[in-house]
């Protein structure tokens, strides 16, 4: 009874309601709400406070910026289905959906300024960060003999992956966003004898692609700019097919706030629990996890595979 007192507490401010709302789009910062409702950061640290005592909402600390997210889905998904239910209209609601795309296009013109102004340095920038050649030997080798079959690049770059691992498999496609990168990418392969390899714009959180089409599916150094991380390996995981595996290479949790102002990182790294947690909501299992110590920055490897495929079922 105090449980479902304290959830019910929560929710008698319209304010909090909002946040909830919101947060059942979007992951926020308290910033990004502020902005959203037309309210101060303290007042809305305040409502953020009483929510994640009642575990509605749980709070995560990136260098000096607070990132918000809904608590467990147990919890939360009984509130949002009796919201809908109440609340046929949701009339109310639509001013704070239009802030909130707007917010969306703000974070998404950053990105693209971004990569528009440093596309033709891309690999330079990774190199800064951690010795290349070894973390290219450490895929390799966690990749395995085995032919990858039917391989999926997300946020292909300058299409470096496919490059790397294009003798390993039937067939490549490389995606990215960013259509100057795209290009840069067919220039810089044209002549690597890559012809079951195709390139074409794709957004991580909607892959052009169909489910079970991808025997291997790779995400280099591309969810730490993810704004909904889990997400993107959703959808990575939508279109393997069984025995179909997932690797994703990217930092390990940092405090180099530096790389979020000057190189636009959306997250400072990622922990095993992190990705483990995300591996196991897209219903995959994790196979194997390897970490490299360079530089100011660990990169980490992790793979992961369809859960039905180890379980064995259909």
């Amino acid at each position: 009874m105090d449980n479902l007192l304290t959830i019910f507490r929560a929710l008698t401010d319209p304010t909090r309601i909002r946040i909830l709302l919101l947060l059942h789009e979007m992951e926020l910062s308290i910033g990004e709400i502020a902005q959203i409702l037309g309210q101060s950061q303290p007042r809305v640290s305040r409502h953020v406070k009483v929510l994640v005592e009642a575990s509605l909402v749980v709070r995560r600390k990136e260098g000096s910026w607070v990132f918000l997210h809904l608590g467990a889905k147990e919890r939360v998904e009984p509130l949002f289905s009796a919201l809908d239910s109440w609340d046929k209209e949701k009339s109310w609601r639509n001013s704070d959906l239009a802030r909130l795309n707007a917010v969306r296009a703000d974070r998404a013109a950053a990105a693209t300024r971004y990569f528009k102004s440093h596309a033709a340095e891309w690999d330079a920038i990774r190199s800064m960060h951690v010795a290349e050649s070894e973390v290219e030997q450490a895929i390799v080798a966690m990749a395995g003999d085995k032919s990858l079959g039917r391989l999926v690049d997300i946020g292909t770059g300058t299409g470096r992956m496919l490059e790397l691992l294009g003798s390993k498999a039937d067939s490549m496609i490389g995606l990215d966003r960013s259509p100057e990168m795209l290009r840069i990418a067919r220039t810089k392969l044209e002549n690597k004898n890559l012809s079951h390899m195709s390139l074409c714009q794709g957004d991580m959180y909607a892959l052009p692609l169909k489910d079970n089409s991808a025997d291997f599916v790779i995400l280099h150094q591309v969810l730490h700019y993810a704004q909904q991380p889990s997400l993107a390996i959703d959808e990575a995981a939508r279109v393997l097919d069984k025995d179909g595996q997932l690797m994703i290479i990217d930092f390990a949790s940092h405090d180099k706030e530096e790389l979020r102002i000057n190189n636009a990182h959306v997250r400072l790294g990622f922990s095993d629990e992190q990705i483990s947690e995300c591996f196991s909501a897209a219903g995959l299992l994790m196979k194997d996890v390897r970490q490299l110590k360079g530089g100011a920055l660990t990169v980490k490897l992790w793979i992961a595979t369809r859960s039905d495929s180890v379980s064995g079922k259909n």
